[in-house]
């Protein structure tokens, strides 16, 4: 997990999601807007169609927490300049499950691709 001070709040997801810059991978959805703080700051949005119980759901929330905390996005050295508010939204159609591990990895790569990208803009 990682420290609260990295997490958005609720009416911050809300301003973010009215910037609209997206990137896109197959399940899931990033929307960033630039941030004046020294640090980034990430949220992920997991809705009922995708995964019906709250175990589940906060399942993946974890792991995403998890990913990132792991892969050091929150100091890495290609944040020279500015820093973000990231808000991942899986999509509707995407449905997670916590015991099949094809969907976890699939999970964690699609997060890796947008972060890959998100890297090149």
């Amino acid at each position: 997990m990682i420290k609260k001070i990295y997490r958005l709040k609720e009416w911050l997801v809300k301003k973010v999601l009215k910037n609209k810059k997206p990137f896109f991978s197959y399940g899931i959805v990033l929307n960033f807007k630039e941030n004046k703080l020294n640090h980034n700051r990430f949220a992920i949005i997991v809705g009922t169609k995708s995964v019906k119980s709250w175990v589940e759901r906060n399942f993946f929330r974890r792991k995403f927490y998890d990913f990132i905390s792991e892969n050091n996005f929150i100091f890495n050295d290609f944040w020279k300049k500015s820093f973000y508010d990231f808000v991942f939204v899986v999509k509707k159609q995407t449905k997670l499950d916590k015991k099949d591990l094809k969907t976890i990895l699939d999970f964690e790569k699609d997060l890796s691709f947008l972060i890959k990208k998100f890297k090149k803009f």
